[in-house]
């Protein structure tokens, strides 16, 4: 079980150094695409050959897309939710840019609701992590090694969205220790998710798991295509395209190490 934890909280931990880095270093904004664009091609690799092939092996091919569509159904509504509540901007680096409408609008919301902006970006942030670290809890389940393709896929998405969450929360006027003691909060939920995936759905019918697996992996490539590849795009420029390539191919790399 405490390997469970560890892994899980290692994993988190990417958001709050991303954090720490982002008030220390002033990251080109090019370097910040790149690494977002690699992040979503490894991203991409584990849905694919980690969550979806393994809910396919494990049970029958209705229950993998029940749980895809009903993972990116909800992580849809609830990005409207966070949305809403100031979190739309939680994964961009360049607030400072955004278009006149937006910025008379999150300036509007920060005259209604106070710190509802930053709030928004923490849970959604939270939002984030629990589905993926869940994933690295099931992958101990048996006494196998922790899937390092999803532990390195999470960690390195997770480094460019505490980077850019930072700017977003700051921006909303909250303090640099309440932004890391915000996101120290979200290795502890990441590592409970990961324990709770270990604890609770160990013993779990094939059918279960292969509904969770496919219910991660629907919300993990919602999320990518919503927020990861737009923002790397924008900041990285054309060359993103070859570095999700990249990371791609690296995920089936680590998938055939692991």
């Amino acid at each position: 079980m405490g390997s469970a934890f560890f892994w899980g909280a290692v994993s988190g931990f990417a958001v709050l150094l991303g954090a720490v880095v982002s008030m220390i270093i002033n990251i080109p904004k090019k370097v910040l695409g790149f690494i977002m664009a690699f992040g979503v091609g490894i991203l991409i690799g584990a849905a694919t050959f980690e969550l979806l092939q393994d809910a396919m092996e494990k049970s029958h091919i209705i229950n993998t897309i029940i749980g895809f569509i009903a993972g990116a159904l909800t992580f849809t509504i609830l990005e409207a939710v966070i949305a809403h509540h100031g979190g739309k901007h939680r994964k961009r680096s360049n607030l400072h840019e955004l278009n006149q409408e937006d910025e008379q609008a999150e300036k509007q919301q920060a005259k209604n609701s106070g710190n509802d902006s930053g709030l928004g970006i923490f849970i959604g942030t939270v939002m984030d992590a629990i589905p993926e670290s869940m994933m690295l809890g099931m992958s101990l389940i048996g006494g196998k090694g922790v899937s390092m393709l999803l532990l390195i896929a999470i960690f390195i998405s997770n480094i460019p969205e505490g980077l850019s969450s930072t700017t977003g929360m700051l921006k909303s006027g909250q303090s640099k220790g309440k932004i890391i003691f915000l996101f120290a909060v979200v290795t502890l939920v990441a590592g409970l998710s990961a324990l709770f995936g270990y604890v609770f759905l160990d013993g779990a019918s094939m059918s279960v798991i292969s509904i969770i697996s496919s219910f991660a992996a629907g919300g993990i490539i919602t999320m990518i295509g919503s927020t990861m590849m737009p923002e790397a795009y924008e900041e990285g420029g054309g060359l993103v395209g070859l570095m999700t390539a990249f990371g791609v191919i690296t995920s089936i790399l680590l998938d055939q190490l692991g």
